[in-house]
C-alpha cells in the first residue's frame, strides 16, 4: 500500500453506480457455480488519484531507504505533555505531530529532500511545507480515497500548533452537511506542499514504501510502533519501542547517500526528542 500525490475535493455524489454480471461455470463437483462480480464507476476522485500515482511512477525514478528509530524517549515525552494542564486546555499531541515536525528539521539540515526537478533545474525550497495524507474512508467517506492537506511553515511551528491545525484539516475532511464526497477543505490548503508523510501504523502497518508526490522528491511512509530485545551491554538486554521508516525518493534530486543523510538526521531528532521542543 502506498499514499501519496493529493486529489482535489469531490463534489457532493452518489456512491457511483455498479452494474453487476453473473456468469456460470462448473465447481469440483461438477455442479454449476455462479461466477459474480460488481463494475463500479470510478469517481473523479479516485480518476485524480489513478492519473497522478501513474503519472508520479512512469516519470520519477523511485528508490526506497528504511530505517528503524527507537521512540521510547519521545512516546515519554509525548506522555507527560499529554498529562499536563496544558494539554487540556489545548488538546493532546500525537507520536504523526512530532514526526512532521521532525521531517521539517531534518529537510532544513538536508535541502535536497525539500526539493523539486524542474528540468533544467532543481529547486530548493527555504520552507517546509508537509503534505499529510488522510485516508477518507477512515474520516468517513464510503467511496474512500485519500487528500493531502498541507501544513505550511511547518519549521516555524510548535508540536502543539503542528497537531492543532492537522486535527482541523481531519475535522474539515470529513462528509460536511453529512455528504459523503464533500468536504470543507479547500484546494488551497492542499496545494504547495514540499515534503509528504504517509502514516500507516495506526492500521498495524508495520512497514511500507509510498508513492512520491509530484513535483515533491520525498515522501516519508511511517509504519507501526512494535517492541523489540535490544542488547544491552556485554551480557544485558533491554525492550525497546522501535519504529520503522521507509523514505521513496526521486533520485533524479535525491541521491542515495543523501537520502541516507536526511534518515540519520531524522532518526537523531525521533530519538533526542527534546532538540524539537527547542527549535
Amino acid at each position: 500500500h502506498a499514499e501519496g500525490p493529493p486529489a482535489p475535493p469531490a463534489p457532493a455524489a452518489e456512491r457511483p453506480a455498479a452494474t453487476t454480471a453473473t456468469a456460470q461455470d462448473s465447481g469440483a463437483s461438477g455442479s454449476l457455480v455462479p461466477e459474480e462480480y460488481e463494475d463500479v464507476a470510478v469517481s473523479q476522485m479516485r480518476s485524480v488519484i489513478a492519473q497522478r500515482l501513474l503519472m508520479s511512477k512512469q516519470t520519477i525514478p523511485h528508490y526506497y531507504l528504511t530505517m528503524d528509530c527507537e521512540v521510547d524517549a519521545l512516546m515519554s515525552l509525548r506522555s507527560k505533555i499529554n498529562a499536563s494542564p496544558t494539554a487540556e486546555k489545548a488538546g493532546k499531541v500525537s507520536l504523526n505531530d512530532f514526526v512532521v515536525k521532525a521531517c521539517a528539521l531534518a529537510c532544513q539540515e538536508v535541502p535536497e529532500c525539500n526539493a523539486e526537478w524542474r528540468d533544467d533545474a532543481i529547486r530548493l525550497h527555504k520552507n517546509v511545507h508537509v503534505g499529510v495524507a488522510m485516508d477518507l474512508g477512515s474520516l468517513g467517506h464510503t467511496q474512500g480515497g485519500l487528500v493531502v492537506p498541507v501544513v505550511k511553515n511547518v519549521q516555524l511551528k510548535g508540536v502543539a500548533s503542528i497537531s492543532s491545525v492537522v486535527k482541523d484539516y481531519a475535522a474539515r475532511a470529513k462528509p460536511a452537511d453529512g455528504v459523503d464526497g464533500k468536504m470543507r477543505l479547500t484546494p488551497e490548503e492542499m496545494d504547495g506542499g514540499t515534503f509528504t508523510v504517509s502514516n500507516l501504523g495506526m492500521m498495524g502497518v508495520k512497514q511500507f514504501a509510498a508513492i512520491v508526490n509530484p513535483p515533491q522528491s520525498c515522501i516519508l511512509a511511517v509504519g507501526g510502533v512494535r517492541s523489540e530485545v535490544k542488547k544491552d551491554g556485554p551480557d544485558g538486554f533491554r525492550e525497546a519501542k522501535v519504529m520503522s521508516v521507509t523514505l521513496s525518493c526521486d533520485h533524479r534530486v535525491v541521491d542515495g547517500a543523501v537520502g541516507a543523510k536526511w534518515l540519520q538526521k531524522f532518526k537523531n531528532l525521533l530519538e533526542n526528542p527534546l532538540q524539537m521542543l527547542l527549535q
